[in-house]
């Protein structure tokens, strides 16, 4: 018998087993968590493209002495942020503008 892992879907979550192809016998997956299982938790609420997908490389997350804008935050209304260029797009497209919040560390984007 060949065992390949497989997604058992949840609700909230999903579970790796093993399952035969051919018969569909089922194996819980091992890992180092308590219940024995390995768990993919699925996100509670649901996020637009712009706030699911943020570039952010550890360069730009020590933002300590990035030039800050005054902008107002989407999510606690504070008037500063951050600022940066990067360029996620094709060279012949603009940059795009990156944001963080000073307050709560909220970090958004706008297309140029």
């Amino acid at each position: 018998m060949r065992l390949a892992l497989a997604i058992k879907e949840g609700k909230r979550s999903s579970k790796v087993v093993l399952k035969c192809p051919n018969c569909n016998y089922e194996v819980k997956s091992k890992s180092s968590s308590s219940e024995g299982e390995t768990v993919i938790r699925r996100p509670t609420e649901k996020l637009t493209p712009q706030e699911a997908i943020v570039v952010i490389s550890q360069r730009e997350a020590n933002l300590k002495t990035a030039p800050t804008q005054r902008v107002e935050c989407p999510r606690c209304g504070n008037k500063e942020a951050y600022v940066w260029m990067v360029q996620t797009r094709g060279a012949d497209e603009s940059s795009t503008q990156f944001f963080r919040c000073t307050k709560c560390r909220y970090t958004w984007r706008e297309y140029s």
